[in-house]
């Protein structure tokens, strides 16, 4: 499955109820299972994002629908960056004219 890299920014609304996030991450890597992927990492940052998670799914479709149910709940927004795994960079740069 390709690795899915989410950034993430509190709202007001998550920032002031920082102290659930413990139990917002069990239910994030509840949600993922329950959609055939897997929670790898979660971690916090210090700068222009708040956490990160790294996840894997079986399809872009899937990672959608499993970070788009998250933000539901209005306590973040993301940025999703596509990853570009080792071997499908090379074979790119590879292929390149």
């Amino acid at each position: 499955m390709p690795p899915y890299i989410t950034l993430w920014q509190f709202t007001e609304q998550g920032a002031a109820s920082i102290r659930d996030s413990p139990d917002r991450i069990d239910r994030i890597e509840e949600q993922f299972e329950d959609l055939g992927g897997e929670l790898e990492s979660f971690d916090m940052l210090m700068g222009q994002y708040d956490t990160i998670t790294i996840s894997e799914f079986p399809d872009v479709e899937t990672a959608a629908q499993a970070v788009l149910s998250v933000t539901e709940a209005g306590n973040v927004r993301l940025d999703i960056p596509q990853v570009f795994e080792r071997d499908a960079t090379r074979e790119g740069l590879e292929s390149m004219p």
